[in-house]
């Protein structure tokens, strides 16, 4: 055999184990099965309600900080649907707002749209997580790239939320973003 036969079976050893690694292993192999005997339980509607304090940080695709915020949110709810009013204020000094109108299942499903994203997003409430994937469109500032986008919230003991994302271009990590929410005037 040529050596050039060494390199493609090396390259499709290398494709299939990090294919592996992210289908089975990490961030994008979690389910929401994973925690639904998981305690405390995440409600949106309870959770996510009245003014909240969201500070946080964005990764690049190297994994260095690329900018970090904070956040203002005032949430509100009637009944199952609800409305979420965004602005963040970046470490540059720009502003960016945002309004998600969100809505529940009796089964825990959620249904999310902004005006950034593109159609609708989708997911659901298990134990202490919440799960929201959607597609962003990026400002036309940043490119105005589309980026599938996963959310994972998750409920720690004292009420803060810690929220990671992950946004991919092509199925390639392009940013992850890391933040906690709380209700304003908490410690």
């Amino acid at each position: 055999m040529s050596d050039w036969i060494y390199v493609i079976i090396g390259i499709a050893l290398g494709v299939t184990g990090v294919w592996c690694l992210r289908r089975w292993m990490g961030f994008a192999a979690q389910k929401p099965e994973d925690y639904e005997d998981a305690a405390p339980a995440f409600d949106v509607r309870q959770h996510l309600d009245g003014p909240i304090l969201c500070e946080g940080v964005i990764y690049g695709p190297f994994g260095r900080v690329s900018s970090r915020f904070v956040a203002d949110f005032e949430a509100s709810w009637s009944g199952n649907s609800g409305s979420m009013k965004e602005r963040f204020t970046y470490d540059d000094g720009s502003i960016q707002d945002r309004e998600w109108h969100l809505t529940v299942g009796d089964d825990g499903s959620i249904r999310a749209t902004a005006d950034d994203v593109v159609g609708e997003g989708s997911g659901c409430q298990t134990g202490p997580t919440v799960l929201l994937k959607y597609k962003i469109r990026l400002p036309e500032a940043s490119g105005g790239h589309i980026l599938d986008t996963v959310d994972w919230m998750y409920l720690t003991p004292n009420g803060t939320i810690m929220n990671r994302s992950q946004f991919r271009k092509f199925g390639v990590k392009v940013a992850e973003l890391v933040a906690t929410m709380r209700p304003k005037g908490a410690q």
